[in-house]
């Protein structure tokens, strides 16, 4: 690990994989940031975008670092080679489709600074037309199921604290988390058994676990144009979609034991598979129709994906850095 600078309080750190246009606008805004503040530095993570615009994006923004990952080995494992790099006492995790402002920023480093119990800060999201989601629930019996969840949807409402301005979620999604390193080397870092989804919610499930708080701070937000380099076409949806039901089973397999493991995991599997089942009978018969059409081969990578986690007893995904067959 790098000997931390003391002038540097704040590293921002980013992950990128193809979203250049929403990362220029992402770092214009941060540049004017960084400029008037010191002790701020931007890193961004491209995880083998293998397009040739990072030559570019280096030559327009020097003043920020950029890394060039080995592939695209996930979203933890970029997040965690952008710390080796950093340099601040502070950590803020940036999708690069997101804008933020210095407002924000130094509102959420303040809750974390008066705030010694607070393991990690977020802000309010917002997209083009309306806010996201404030209240999010861990996974369990009440929470992980659609319907279950709208029927206990008072109930898990009434669990959330709040505060003047803050209420305390179970976890906050992971285009905008503000962690203490302190914090973040107690917990480990990001978990690289996820390639992608779920790693927000278990990097929030872990400083829970040892006591510490996750906030959202509701009078400060920040622009999120969401799904900027995650639903750039049909093959990319068809990998993102079925990488959220994998990431799934990975949280449970990583935070149930035995016999609520094999409940749970069992629950997730049949429901999975009847649903998409059902929804890919659809998608042979109306192929020509794009979201049955991916349906289809949803259903496909899904049934590959048990079958392979039967022979290699995982229920890693195969992009997984943690992958026993990596």
């Amino acid at each position: 690990m790098n000997v931390l600078n003391i002038n540097i309080d704040i590293s921002i750190i980013i992950v990128n994989y193809k979203s250049w246009i929403h990362l220029e606008r992402c770092l214009n805004s941060l540049e004017i940031i960084s400029c008037n503040n010191k002790n701020i530095e931007v890193i961004i993570v491209d995880n083998c975008s293998n397009d040739g615009e990072i030559l570019s994006f280096k030559e327009r923004f020097k003043m920020f670092k950029f890394i060039e990952n080995s592939g695209n080995n996930g979203f933890a494992n970029g997040c965690n080679l952008g710390v080796k790099k950093a340099l601040g006492t502070h950590l803020l995790f940036l999708n690069p489709d997101t804008l933020i402002t210095h407002e924000a920023i130094f509102k959420m480093y303040n809750y974390l600074i008066d705030n010694v119990n607070c393991g990690i800060v977020s802000c309010v999201q917002k997209n083009k037309i309306s806010f996201e989601n404030k209240y999010r629930f861990f996974p369990n019996y009440s929470t992980l199921f659609g319907v279950i969840r709208a029927i206990n949807k008072t109930f898990l409402l009434r669990r959330i604290k709040k505060d003047e301005n803050v209420i305390f979620p179970d976890w906050v999604s992971g285009a905008v988390v503000f962690i203490s390193r302190h914090w973040f080397d107690k917990v480990k870092g990001w978990n690289e058994d996820y390639w992608m989804y779920f790693e927000d919610v278990d990097l929030c499930k872990k400083v829970f676990a040892m006591g510490g708080k996750i906030a959202l701070l509701t009078d400060t937000e920040i622009i999120h144009n969401h799904g900027g380099s995650s639903r750039l076409n049909i093959k990319t949806a068809i990998i993102t979609k079925t990488e959220v039901i994998i990431s799934k089973h990975v949280y449970i397999r990583n935070h149930f034991k035995g016999f609520h493991h094999f409940i749970i995991q069992f629950m997730l599997v049949l429901v999975n598979f009847v649903e998409k089942i059902i929804l890919a009978f659809f998608g042979v018969l109306f192929f020509f129709i794009p979201k049955l059409r991916l349906q289809l081969f949803l259903f496909i990578n899904l049934a590959s994906y048990y079958i392979k986690g039967i022979v290699h007893r995982s229920w890693l995904s195969l992009k997984s850095m943690n992958n026993p067959s990596y």
